[in-house]
């Protein structure tokens, strides 16, 4: 077994250590208005929607059920595809032991599994035989929702809305977005070392408001957001306090947001932690190259921490092979990323080589920020 944080070693077990990022999104400046080009980029919004979710044959309903983040696509690319997840509700509520029914890929469906796991069933009644099937949508960015487009804008992983989305946006909005535009004087925000983050969520707030003459906001109201009712009010009161230059306007849009707590790694049972294979690996072993840290990137974003089990023989150069996954947690897939990280890593070279080794690996998430260190914040669509 091999523990290791960053570049360290030792043995016992693997630990893939990955600190969040401390950039907090932000559009500086509002974007100018762009004409929107005929026909447009071509590209149209992706929402994931999951189904009824059954287990043993019964209806069971979550709270919350997450949904995926809202992605990117291309046009010609818009026809609907199912994702269906098969999984089990431990005791706490907590969806584990998530697998994708079929391996095949499904362009933008890595967030699907992810939101599945940040997502709660009523605690003190486990289940078993879970399944729950996620069906894809896809709207060009000049006829989709416009609450949809502003819930990708707080975290665009398929990178920036393009001009239409935003047109679409400002058509859904008033004035405000109009040129001349008006400039915060005084821009407040949320208290977030009060505000409890939710675990595997980035929660946010999407805030509409008017302006008065005098730049004074009125009428603040809630657009949309993820449901963290402590940002929610929270939000609410730090546009109230903000000021901005004259001129009264209408339809003004800012969001706020939270970083995701941490939702740790299920606990690792005994009978997996004592895992052992007949064969003649070695308690203990070094590695001539070690295998190279890489956390799932679509549970990174959530900061979801995981676990997998993987046994493994080695040839006499050193080289991995017939590598299995013996056990993972709360998704297959940390046992597929620590299935490449085993197999491209190589042990010293010996005469026989070995049969029946076995390295258990934690991916673990690094320190989170403190509050307002770059973790969370606001940022305007763009005109606000």
């Amino acid at each position: 077994m091999i523990r290791f944080r960053h570049a360290a070693l030792s043995f016992g077990l693997l630990s893939a250590l990955v600190v969040p990022s401390a950039a907090a999104w932000s559009l500086q400046n509002a974007l100018p208005i762009v004409p929107v080009k005929p026909g447009g980029s071509g590209r149209v919004l992706i929402q994931w929607m999951p189904g009824e979710i059954r287990c043993n044959g019964v209806a069971v309903t979550g709270q919350p059920i997450r949904r995926p983040w809202n992605q990117l696509g291309w046009s010609g690319n818009e026809t609907q595809r199912a994702v269906t997840i098969r999984f089990t509700i431990d005791p706490s509520g907590r969806p584990v032991s998530l697998t994708r029914e079929t391996t095949a890929y499904v362009p933008q469906s890595e967030d699907v599994a992810p939101a599945l796991a940040a997502s709660r069933f009523a605690a003190r009644s486990p289940h078993q035989d879970c399944s729950v099937t996620y069906v894809r949508r896809g709207s060009a960015l000049t006829a989709a929702d416009a609450q949809e487009l502003m819930a990708y804008t707080v975290h665009p992983i398929s990178g920036p809305l393009p001009d239409e989305g935003w047109q679409r946006i400002r058509e859904a909005a008033g004035d405000c977005l109009t040129n001349p535009q008006p400039q915060p004087l005084e821009r407040h925000f949320p208290d977030f070392a009060t505000i409890t983050a939710t675990p595997g969520v980035q929660d946010w707030s999407m805030i509409r408001y008017d302006l008065d003459a005098g730049g004074r906001t009125r009428g603040a109201a809630l657009l949309a957001g993820t449901g963290n009712r402590a940002l929610d009010t929270a939000a609410l009161k730090a546009i109230r306090e903000s000021r901005f230059t004259k001129g009264a306007k209408t339809g003004c849009l800012y969001p706020y947001w939270r970083a995701a707590a941490k939702l740790p790694a299920p606990d690792m049972p005994e009978a997996i932690r004592a895992t052992k294979l007949a064969g003649n690996c070695p308690d203990e072993h070094g590695w001539a190259v070690p295998p190279q840290l890489r956390f799932p990137e679509p549970y990174r974003r959530r900061s979801i921490e995981g676990w997998a089990v993987i046994g493994y023989d080695v040839a006499p150069w050193g080289q991995t092979g017939n590598l299995r996954v013996i056990a993972a947690q709360p998704s297959d897939e940390f046992g597929t990323q620590a299935l490449g990280m085993i197999r491209d890593a190589k042990l010293p070279s010996s005469p026989q080589g070995y049969t029946g080794c076995v390295d258990r690996v934690r991916f673990k998430m690094g320190p989170e920020p403190a509050p307002n260190a770059g973790g969370e914040g606001g940022a305007p669509v763009p005109g606000a």
